[in-house]
């Protein structure tokens, strides 16, 4: 998203270590910066943040940014994967379940062979039905599941949407249809259905965005959350997972391209040709 030769883009980042806040100009060289230090706390055999944290760290390092009146387009991604369900009015249903945790592992095996497709412990599919396997009673409930990306991104903007390459750590995508495997979306639906539940699976996902697309604007209320340290009404790209911005940071987008990130965790990323 450029906003032009003499306006700014803001980039907002919530790592595992660090929550970041951005500018670029329309050469997309970098302006202005603000940083926030947090981490994961251990609690009850759970990997989690303090949402209340998330617009702490989000106010004290916007509130770093140079010429804030200045910026034209925004966008968040953040650390991909784990578990935030919520309830139909966007209160949260338990703690958020990071990608740290690996207690999933009998969800991701049943549904890697149910798939034919492999899920890996910390995808958000593998976080709910380990929460069905369970038996929580929270999963009755839910009515929004998204990733901490998508939670900031609909908080300020009011749209329960995600960047493509974050939904791909939710749910399996399928590549022509550059949306969730609606094969697989129909047997996850028919597992809920014979353990009781009465919501399909589409109804709690996030819809899913491609580059480009538009996905909202900072809504007042959004304002109100940043402490009207933006003003309303900027526009905002798709919210993208960690994996998908370090590839746009290293331009490793490309058949036969790939990177590697050496961060609290170490991943690579390659792109094949189909």
């Amino acid at each position: 998203m450029n906003p032009g030769k003499n306006r700014l883009s803001l980039g907002i980042e919530l790592g595992s270590t660090r929550i970041k806040a951005v500018t670029i100009d329309g050469s997309y060289q970098p302006v202005s910066g603000g940083t926030y230090t947090w981490k994961s706390d251990f609690a009850d055999g759970i990997w989690t943040y303090d949402l209340d944290e998330v617009w702490i760290g989000l106010r004290r390092a916007i509130a770093q940014i140079d010429d804030r009146g200045g910026i034209a387009a925004m966008g968040v991604s953040a650390m991909m994967h784990g578990y935030l369900a919520f309830d139909a009015d966007w209160n949260l249903l338990v703690p958020f379940r990071t990608w740290q945790n690996t207690v999933t592992g009998p969800a991701a095996e049943e549904l890697t062979a149910l798939f034919g497709f492999n899920i890996p412990q910390r995808w958000s599919i593998a976080h709910l039905y380990q929460a069905m396997l369970n038996g929580e009673p929270h999963v009755g409930g839910i009515a929004h599941l998204t990733t901490l990306a998508g939670y900031v991104h609909h908080a300020l903007t009011g749209e329960h949407v995600l960047g493509i390459g974050d939904a791909s750590g939710m749910f399996p995508i399928h590549s022509g249809a550059l949306d969730y495997d609606q094969s697989m979306v129909e047997q996850f639906d028919a597992l809920a259905a014979r353990r009781g539940y009465s919501w399909k699976l589409r109804d709690l996902l996030p819809r899913v965005l491609t580059a480009g697309q538009p996905a909202g604007a900072l809504t007042e209320a959004g304002c109100a959350l940043l402490d009207g340290l933006l003003p309303p009404g900027i526009p905002f790209a798709p919210p993208e997972g960690d994996a998908g911005t370090g590839m746009t940071a290293t331009n490793a987008v490309a058949p036969r391209t790939g990177n590697v990130s050496a961060g609290t965790s170490i991943f690579s990323m390659v792109v094949l040709e189909h």
